[in-house]
């Protein structure tokens, strides 16, 4: 708030120096933050240009990328914000990315450009998801910064689950696609298990020790001849399919898992995204999605706290709440611990009759 450019309100990280009269080359030294292509996907042409309009406006330090996602220029002046801002947007038409108490630049993973495990394209998610929030994204409107992250896959190479208040992870709800000849290959030695990543040589592979025992729900079994998975007790936690790749992959009724609240220690410690919605479509123009997003952004700022991110109100308003908010049915899924309570409490709107009773036509109804 302190130092931007005209028009928005996030972006610009002001940096000044306590002493500027002894260090007058750093008396001022700001981030620019700048939106990154989906994916971070670059062309050469794209970084040297990026290179030669930085370097005579600012210290010509970047670091790519921040932890949001974001192209990081650090070090520059107030004189040279907007001149850079204007060539930035006119000359490579790039944005700037999100600081404050606002929206923050969405990320995601490769998706399908290079992922055959990804169940939803993240990069046109992401794009679409950038240009419908511009206004959040550049003019703070929020109790505090709010995070997008995308993952293709239950792999979740951009750890969604650990760092965004809304976490969006590809996942699939029919059943594992089997290639039992494959299976067969990976148990005699044929196939190099793990594609690799723990040694190229082909060795004896222990199906039991490697996929069976380490399953987390127990849902699969290996006779010697097939491999039968129990689809229904899966959890997609997809360790069977990166140690076998060539033999099983992801189902074909694709969507997303939804999960909210990660952040990282800053008032009540570190916390993972809880699932809120066990399975949605994923499919443009992304409607059912931004409903939802809407919902939560109108809880959120009516009940938030300043500096209070969404994991935090609803852990301090329950769960329970944000899923009335959001108009969500409770899921098994949603469950972190059973509970240690033994009384169940009703919604009053919930029980017949209400909570009112007369106490006189009880007793004559309950005669001793």
């Amino acid at each position: 708030g302190i130092v931007g450019v005209l028009g928005y309100g996030g972006g610009i990280i002001g940096r000044y120096c306590d002493r500027p009269d002894l260090f007058p080359a750093i008396a001022h030294f700001h981030t620019v933050r700048v939106n990154q292509p989906a994916s971070k996907y670059y062309t050469t042409e794209v970084l040297r240009k990026l290179c030669d309009l930085w370097e005579p406006r600012g210290s010509g330090l970047t670091n790519m990328h921040g932890s949001t996602g974001d192209i990081v220029l650090l070090g520059t002046t107030t004189d040279n914000l907007e001149p850079l801002f204007y060539e930035l947007t006119h000359e490579m038409g790039m944005d700037l990315g999100g600081s404050g108490s606002n929206l923050r630049t969405p990320e995601g993973c490769l998706g399908k450009s290079r992922c055959e495990w990804s169940c939803i394209d993240t990069q046109d998610l992401i794009y679409d998801l950038t240009m419908e929030y511009q206004d959040a994204l550049h003019r703070p409107m929020l109790p505090y910064k709010f995070k997008f992250k995308a993952s293709g896959c239950p792999c979740d190479c951009v750890a969604a689950i650990a760092r965004s208040d809304c976490s969006i992870i590809g996942t699939w709800r029919d059943k594992i696609r089997i290639d039992q000849e494959a299976v067969r290959a990976y148990v005699g030695g044929e196939l190099v298990p793990h594609a690799g990543a723990g040694g190229t040589e082909k060795r004896a592979f222990d199906i039991n020790a490697e996929v069976i025992d380490l399953c987390p729900t127990k849902c699969m079994e290996w006779d010697g001849k097939n491999l039968k998975i129990w689809d229904e007790d899966c959890t997609r936690c997809m360790h069977c399919i990166g140690v076998m790749p060539r033999a099983l992959r992801p189902g074909l009724d694709t969507g997303a898992t939804i999960l909210v609240g990660a952040k990282a220690p800053i008032l009540e410690g570190a916390q993972m995204s809880s699932v809120v919605i066990p399975f949605m479509k994923m499919e443009p123009p992304y409607g059912e999605f931004k409903e939802f997003v809407e919902k939560v952004w109108d809880w959120w700022m009516e009940n938030g706290k300043n500096r209070e991110r969404l994991g935090e109100l609803i852990q301090r308003l329950s769960l329970r709440e944000f899923l009335k908010a959001c108009d969500l049915t409770p899921d098994a899924c949603m469950v972190n611990t059973p509970r240690f309570n033994p009384y169940i409490f009703y919604d009053p709107a919930e029980v017949p009759g209400g909570w009112e009773h007369d106490a006189v036509a009880f007793r004559q109804r309950h005669q001793a």
